[in-house]
């Protein structure tokens, strides 16, 4: 009895530690073979993030779904531009700020190819696709004709060694390419002069140099508290992408040789001339056999005795859409987007589905542009914009050393969201503002606009429109049949 008490026990043992426990946590039959890595984040991404950038490059290269994930996201993120609104007490100085700033976005770039919010682009999308982007403050002499002397230089995530990790002589440390003091901060970045993937093309490819902290902007989003490098967005979906690209092939060229239709014919003459013997009727290899091969509606002659059969593969019918649905919303998921806005598949959707994925999908865009895009990019460029306009004295800021948060007190204003009713919208805006939930000048913000610009182009239509003498629908003012001008109360409330 005790040997079949003891062998019980045994067998029974991982169950009562599962339930005792976390079944998750224990060895069953369930979780054998589950045995994930306890590295840190920085210790996962540094020894898999070259293999995971360039899979993910090659990815978005070749998959027609990852590339319109990404220019989703980067369209509805950044759009035309996340603009900055001044927010200088002064409104001469706040005037001066803007428009120095709206010529300077078009100096921007120091490749001179986009303007300042298609850069913010190209580092949302370089910011997915290799999960990071380094952006370099480069400040230009007087005489390089700028209206404010700095440019910003755009790095890719490989300029940024992962291989480089040392510990300095005065207490710093190297990891990841990336320098950090004795308390934790960063103070310098390792870059290569060159871009490592071209070496062909440049003979220091390998060579890195020193550039200080301050200079440099590391966008990312950080997933786990400590991590020094970003990770590609594709991460938790590219096997998935790579073996679905795969399979969505195979059923492409299984279509493709389903539909090719052919005759062969057998001559019963062994006389008849074969294959490649008539002119122009074939090819043939370097040892003198003949080639034919299959066209739809080809006629093909065989020798005699001799037949062909072809392997008939099952068709998946009307399981392949709905296979490649339930997969694709897998995708979507992973990517944080709906599956709507990766395949553009809008057939099973009506406005309130629609309505409720967007919500939650732009809750996350919010995220993003305001924590990532606003705080890493927009806030220091701003701020080293300001600086360098300061110093170089294209504004008038003699007060700057005394006053200095009010030149640097700023609002990044989004694109705004457009809906598929936006009367419907507009309708609720103009409710809430009407019974005070809500204030004019917030809606005037969220549609990307400055209040103070909108109520002086209101005004200036107004009184040009007054000195024309027209009268629009907008105008609470009427001209009665007599000539006098009446001015009509507006209703309280919304009509029923």
């Amino acid at each position: 009895m005790g040997y079949w008490r003891n062998l019980m026990r045994a067998a029974l043992a991982p169950v009562i530690g599962a339930a005792a426990g976390y079944e998750a946590a224990a060895a069953t039959r369930r979780t054998q073979g589950w045995n994930p890595s306890t590295e840190g984040i920085n210790a996962l991404i540094t020894g898999g993030g070259d293999a995971l950038r360039s899979r993910s490059r090659d990815m978005i290269r070749r998959n027609a779904w990852a590339c319109n994930a990404v220019e989703s996201f980067v369209g509805n993120a950044v759009g035309t531009g996340i603009k900055p609104q001044a927010k200088h007490s002064d409104p001469v100085v706040k005037r001066r700020v803007q428009e120095l700033w709206l010529r300077w976005t078009d100096e921007a770039d120091a490749a001179g190819l986009t303007d300042f919010y298609g850069l913010q682009a190209l580092i949302c999308r370089s910011t997915i696709e290799g999960g990071e982007c380094l952006v370099r403050l480069r400040p230009r002499l007087p005489k390089d004709g700028l209206s404010v002397p700095l440019q910003l230089q755009l790095l890719e995530a490989e300029h940024l060694p992962s291989t480089k990790n040392e510990n300095l002589p005065n207490g710093s440390v190297i990891r990841a390419g990336i320098e950090f003091d004795k308390i934790g901060r960063r103070v310098a970045y390792h870059l290569y002069r060159e871009h490592p993937g071209e070496r062909l093309m440049f003979a220091n490819a390998g060579e890195t140099i020193r550039v200080p902290a301050d200079s440099v902007l590391h966008v990312y989003k950080p997933l786990r508290p400590g991590q020094h490098r970003g990770q590609p967005w594709l991460t938790q979906v590219l096997v998935k992408l790579h073996e679905l690209d795969q399979y969505d092939d195979a059923e492409l060229v299984r279509k493709k040789l389903a539909a090719m239709f052919a005759a062969f014919i057998t001559e019963n003459n062994p006389e008849d001339p074969v294959i490649g013997s008539k002119p122009g009727e074939g090819e043939t290899d370097a040892s003198g056999v003949p080639l034919a091969g299959i066209e739809p509606g080809s006629m093909v002659k065989l020798l005699p005795g001799e037949d062909v059969k072809f392997t008939e593969p099952g068709d998946v019918g009307g399981m392949y859409t709905e296979f490649m649905r339930v997969q694709l919303r897998a995708v979507a998921a992973g990517l944080g987007i709906t599956y709507e806005q990766l395949t553009g598949d809008l057939e099973r959707v009506n406005y309130s589905s629609i309505r409720a994925g967007l919500l939650e999908f732009r809750r996350r865009c919010e995220q993003f542009q305001h924590q990532v895009m606003v705080f890493q990019l927009c806030r220091p460029v701003w701020r080293a914009w300001i600086e360098a306009a300061a110093v170089a004295g294209v504004i008038d800021a003699r007060d700057y050393g005394r006053n200095r948060d009010a030149y640097l007190d700023v609002e990044w204003r989004p694109p705004s969201w457009d809906w598929v009713d936006p009367l419907k919208d507009m309708n609720a805006e103009v409710a809430a503002v009407r019974a005070g939930f809500k204030p004019r000048s917030a809606v005037i913000n969220e549609m990307g606009y400055d209040e103070e610009d909108v109520d002086q182009q209101v005004a200036a239509d107004n009184s040009r429109s007054d000195s024309l003498g027209l009268t629009f629908d907008s105008d609470p003012r009427r001209t009665t049949s007599n000539g006098q001008r009446v001015v009509e109360q507006a209703p309280a409330t919304e009509p029923q």
